[in-house]
């Protein structure tokens, strides 16, 4: 059974006041993977390595990069279910878990932070983690070269 949205509203909320665009149905998935660019995909959740370090660093990462994905989108695990299955897909070679942040590239996955890689980390090293990997695979200087 999903969570009340009433619950999670301002999980929601802090990352859509960043513009990161909410996909709650696998067809919203599907249309923002389907691009060229560089899609970051945030798979956002109630625990509190989200709250604490993960969407804080999202933000950090957002304000003090110069180079960002084209696009941005979050699923929320445990609520946008079918969703966050269809981003999940994308993560080849890596089991679900959540909060976790993908980087896809025309479609295809070029970094992923899982749970493992996040949780326990202070929101200044997730955004430095998050830039580098914005450096490495988005803005134009990089197209040709990744």
């Amino acid at each position: 059974m999903p969570y009340p949205e009433m619950m999670i509203h301002g999980m929601r909320q802090e990352l859509a006041q960043l513009g990161i665009e909410e996909t709650k149905t696998p067809e919203a998935v599907t249309e923002a993977l389907n691009t060229d660019g560089t899609v970051m995909v945030v798979v956002n959740s109630v625990c509190g390595c989200a709250a604490g370090g993960v969407r804080p660093g999202i933000a950090m990462a957002l304000a003090n990069s110069e180079n960002k994905p084209d696009r941005a989108i979050t699923v929320f695990a445990g609520a946008d279910i079918d969703a966050t299955d269809v981003a999940r897909e994308h993560f080849t070679g890596y089991m679900p878990s959540s909060p976790a942040i993908g980087i896809l590239k025309g479609g295809q996955l070029v970094q992923m932070f899982e749970r493992r890689d996040l949780e326990g980390r202070p929101p200044q090293v997730i955004a430095q983690a998050l830039s580098e990997a914005f450096a490495k695979h988005c803005g134009s200087a990089n197209a040709a070269n990744n």
